[in-house]
């Protein structure tokens, strides 16, 4: 039967969704695979801290490059086309990871290189697959944030899966092998978004779109950036998570596989705190797809940014053993949870979708501005400061930036109403903020946190 709705046929059609939801949920407990298998990997092979971070940079960077550049592409491809090259080409400079480590031929370098070309091409897929959420809720009968709150709960429950696993594939069959599972889950998610979107007119190239031309290109680039520079609340949002985002590379990629290393019982310790995480973030996007609609939005972002950050930096530095960072990261993580449900609602209520695919390349690149620097800096730190005064820095200053929300009344935003249909105003009103009331223009801003 066919999944798409016939002319006439008003009934939801659950199916796009679905698939969307599972091909991304593959793809991501495939990356996370990777985020331990990697740095793991540096850990064995060479015992530096600093050579994981650099790692992590290369690997992150070039993902602001494509989010910086791709949003016109994306839609004059078409984000299904986009979703399906993205994967392919991913599983394959992973898979080559482990092939040139079997073969014995593989070098740091070349390590480096190919991380940064899958970094490179996994952001675009991502974003392809994001921006279609409105128009896959709106076909399904949905709500948008519970839509959202769906896509992200996958999400959490695809990172609590695969960090789990990986941490136990990785002490039975080693990093090397852990890293083709990730190229074949690539490869499974590019078949799903193949089948799962032909005929749907929001995956498909933007027929409207200018001839091809660098003037076209920038002109079209410049509109979503243009929508961000004129947007406050947007600004406040890509500020305080580009921030924290950073400092999050930099405890997942260093800070917390050394601590597993030196004081912990190895990788499956490390899998399991992460998982820990990672289910704890699932339940709370899924609590607040279910209530969160009840209570004040910038209320549960501010506290729950307070309970996702702090502790778990103090706890791996000053409390001893397993169990009691095992509760923190559940903690934390059914905090964490929660943020992104209300990020993508407010951003989703704010771009009109002729923009998305621009202006959440744009938002993507924004918060990810700090993260190829926050597995860098932490590497370094730990080398030069030791591992508890790398804890106690990175920590520190997460807990500052996480005072943001609950200080300036820019965060008001959250709780105001989207003007009528959910969108917001388009290039001849920027001014306008769409959370709420008109507003001054302001500086650059971008919500698709990944806390």
């Amino acid at each position: 039967m066919n999944g798409n709705k016939g002319l006439g046929d008003d009934r939801p059609d659950r199916r796009p969704l679905a698939l969307v939801l599972a091909a991304n949920t593959v793809s991501i407990a495939g990356n996370s695979l990777t985020l331990i298998g990697v740095p793991w990997f540096v850990l064995q092979t060479t015992g530096s801290a600093a050579r994981a971070g650099l790692v992590a940079f290369c690997a992150t960077l070039p993902v602001i490059v494509s989010a910086v550049v791709g949003g016109p592409v994306i839609d004059r491809l078409g984000r299904r086309r986009v979703s399906i090259a993205s994967d392919a080409l991913c599983a394959v400079a992973v898979a080559a990871i482990p092939l040139l480590h079997f073969a014995g031929v593989l070098r740091f370098w070349q390590l480096c290189a190919l991380m940064a070309v899958a970094g490179l091409l996994h952001a675009p897929g991502e974003t392809a697959r994001e921006v279609l959420v409105p128009a896959l809720a709106e076909r399904a009968g949905t709500t948008l944030s519970r839509a959202a709150s769906f896509y992200d709960g996958a999400s959490r429950g695809a990172r609590m899966v695969g960090t789990a696993l990986g941490g136990v594939l990785i002490a039975f069959l080693g990093p090397a092998s852990v890293l083709l599972l990730d190229a074949a889950t690539f490869g499974v998610s590019a078949l799903l978004i193949a089948a799962g979107l032909r005929g749907l007119p929001a995956a498909a190239p933007r027929r409207a779109a200018a001839p091809v031309s660098l003037r076209a290109y920038r002109a079209e680039l410049r509109e979503g950036y243009a929508f961000l520079l004129h947007h406050r609340l947007l600004l406040a949002i890509v500020l305080m998570v580009m921030a924290t985002n950073g400092l999050d590379q930099g405890y997942s990629s260093v800070l917390l596989p050394v601590h597993a290393e030196r004081d912990l019982d190895g990788s499956v310790d490390l899998g399991l705190v992460s998982a820990l995480f990672g289910g704890g973030a699932l339940t709370g996007a899924l609590l607040y797809g279910a209530l969160g609609d009840r209570f004040s939005r910038r209320t549960v972002f501010g506290v729950c940014f307070l309970l996702c950050g702090l502790p778990r930096f103090l706890v791996a530095a000053f409390v001893p053993g397993l169990q009691p960072l095992a509760v923190t990261m559940v903690i934390s993580g059914i905090a964490a949870g929660m943020l992104n449900p209300i990020l993508t609602t407010v951003t989703y209520e704010a771009v009109p979708d002729e923009l998305r695919s621009r202006v959440m390349g744009a938002i993507t690149s924004g918060v990810w501005v700090a993260i190829p620097l926050g597995g860098l800096a932490a590497g370094y730190l730990v080398d030069g400061a030791g591992l508890t005064t790398a804890f106690l820095v990175t920590g520190s200053v997460y807990f500052l930036v996480t005072l943001s929300p609950l200080t300036f009344p820019v965060w008001c935003g959250l709780d105001r109403e989207p003007v009528a249909g959910g969108h917001a105003p388009g290039p001849a009103a920027v001014g306008l903020s769409s959370a709420g009331p008109p507003l001054p223009s302001a500086g650059p801003g971008e919500p698709t946190p990944r806390p």
